[in-house]
């Protein structure tokens, strides 16, 4: 049955929050929860924020519908698709947690080994790239997945696969919108990339209040520095 799924960070970055949920339920999407939503919703705290994601997390908080917020605070930390599949965000017990080098990939197939057994393959968001690392002989093993390419996997491997980020505004190369169609059948894993209408993303974002200027970005190093980034939250969290 084909279906589509969202690794978390439905909202946090951009304009139209709100929007963006609703499309989401709109076309039966399968989510879970990501750090942003979490943040987004006042169930976790900033102290792990860059400046640039705690300033777009505030506007976020202000912006945010009441039946958004509930449905956020709602979403799962994981979800199971199929016999082999998992869904998480960060790693497999750490929401925030950046899985990007191969010590990473150890500890949480240890994780997912001992939480969720008999998932093999976990596909995980939060870094923003697309990636897929094979465990092979508790060896970890990196495979290609650099722009649009057709990636196999074998029956009783196990994987961690991160199909990229739709949103492309951490971005320093092209602009493009990034996205993995797996086949459960085949054990395929096709990367694709799509432009979209980035500048106008941007603008809209800016003209909302969800990108920090300078000064702001200073006075936020301020208040780390004198209370401790815990401290730095925001005067209007999200509607309890």
């Amino acid at each position: 049955m084909d279906r589509i799924v969202c690794v978390g960070d439905l909202v946090g970055y951009n304009a139209d929050p709100d929007a963006c949920v609703e499309l989401l339920q709109r076309r039966g999407v399968t989510s879970i929860a990501g750090n942003h939503d979490l943040i987004g919703t006042g169930l976790l705290g900033f102290d792990r924020c860059s400046n640039k994601a705690m300033h777009s997390l505030k506007r976020t908080r202000r912006a945010l519908a009441p039946a958004t917020i509930s449905y956020l605070r709602a979403l799962p930390s994981h979800a199971h698709i199929g016999e082999n599949v998992l869904l998480t965000h960060g790693g497999v017990r750490d929401v925030q947690q950046y899985m990007t080098q191969p010590r990473h990939i150890l500890e949480n197939v240890g994780y997912l080994r001992q939480d969720f057994p008999g998932r093999r393959i976990c596909f995980f968001g939060h870094t923003h790239e697309q990636k897929v690392f094979e465990v092979r002989d508790e060896r970890v093993y990196e495979i290609a997945a650099d722009g649009p390419c057709l990636v196999r996997l074998t029956a009783g491997g196990e994987y961690f696969v991160n199909p990229g980020s739709v949103d492309a505004s951490r971005k320093r190369a092209a602009k493009l919108a990034e996205y993995a169609v797996f086949d459960d059948e085949k054990l395929t894993v096709e990367f694709g990339r799509t432009p979209y209408d980035h500048a106008s993303t941007e603008a809209r974002a800016s003209a909302n209040g969800y990108r920090i200027d300078r000064w702001r970005d200073r006075l936020y190093d301020v208040q780390r520095r004198l209370i401790g980034p815990r401290q730095v939250e925001d005067r209007n969290p999200a509607r309890r």
